[in-house]
């Protein structure tokens, strides 16, 4: 795998030998200097131009980069909106596993927008043509401390939504129970761990996207017990699982109350808790 060096010598080469190239900046977790260094880190890399229909029309200069491996235009995906004549993109991943995340953006597309991720620094600017950026950041991903309204609406909303789950499960609808639990329940949860990290960082930290860094602010064997309430597609396995993330959920959501000064519906979690409890112990209607 080419390593960055040899990368951003080639980005900026490219950059540098076309005229139709003004400038160059770089976004994305390269830019976070909190995120922890790999070799699967994307290079997001914005090419200022004067237009983009040249880049668009030309199917090769792309190849400039390297041998893909495959690729995606996300800009000409048909259930998306796009506004080509500003901005364009590439997804390139390459045979040796780099990964370049490429757009073209006019010159007033770039200045209008360019301070919309403060994860933001130029690495070329050929005419002065953008304006300046404040060191990168990643403040506006930190956790943030939620008002007493959205800490109890959080709690609602995982206990009611655990009653669709337990109904899932009765039925042996595994596609829909991982739905509910990963897309709405889970979630719900993981504002709640979040929270807790923010407790105990001062919200001076970002949790990732998924809270993929929720390890470094729990215990072992705290981060251990969210990783248990993921199940496959065993219904015996799912409850276990489930059951679970009401103790943990409830657990957490105390720590946060507590901390925060916030009332938790204790009697709330404990009804639906039960209703869970009810439901699995329910004999399944025969079918005529």
């Amino acid at each position: 795998m080419r390593n960055e060096e040899i990368m951003y010598g080639l980005l900026m080469d490219i950059a540098k030998k076309d005229d139709r190239i003004l400038a160059v900046y770089m976004n994305g977790s390269r830019t976070n200097p909190n995120v922890p260094r790999d070799i699967f880190q994307d290079y997001d890399i914005v090419y200022v131009v004067r237009e983009t229909k040249s880049f668009i029309e030309d199917k090769d200069w792309i190849h400039k980069f390297g041998k893909i491996l495959y690729m995606q235009y996300p800009d000409e995906s048909p259930d998306y909106p796009s506004d080509k004549e500003n901005h364009y993109g590439w997804l390139m991943q390459f045979e040796d596993g780099v990964r370049i995340d490429l757009t073209v953006q006019t010159i007033q597309f770039a200045r209008e927008h360019i301070h919309d991720d403060r994860l933001c620094r130029i690495l070329l600017d050929k005419e002065n043509i953008l304006p300046e950026v404040p060191e990168s950041t990643d403040a506006d991903y930190h956790v943030k401390k939620p008002s007493e309204a959205q800490f109890q609406a959080c709690a609602n909303e995982f206990w009611w939504c655990s009653n669709n789950i337990a109904k899932g499960l009765w039925r042996e609808e595994m596609p829909y129970v991982q739905d509910m639990t990963n897309f709405v329940v889970r979630k719900q949860l993981e504002k709640m761990l979040s929270w807790k990290a923010g407790i105990r960082t001062d919200f001076q930290v970002s949790v990732g996207k998924s809270a993929k860094y929720l390890y470094r602010w729990l215990e072992p064997d705290e981060y251990q017990g969210y990783l248990n309430t993921y199940f496959g597609g065993s219904v015996a396995e799912a409850w276990t699982a489930v059951l679970h993330m009401c103790d943990l959920f409830e657990q957490t959501a105390a720590y946060v109350g507590s901390r925060l000064g916030y009332t938790y519906n204790a009697a709330e979690g404990k009804a639906a808790r039960g209703f869970l409890e009810h439901v699995r112990k329910s004999k399944k209607e025969v079918r005529q």
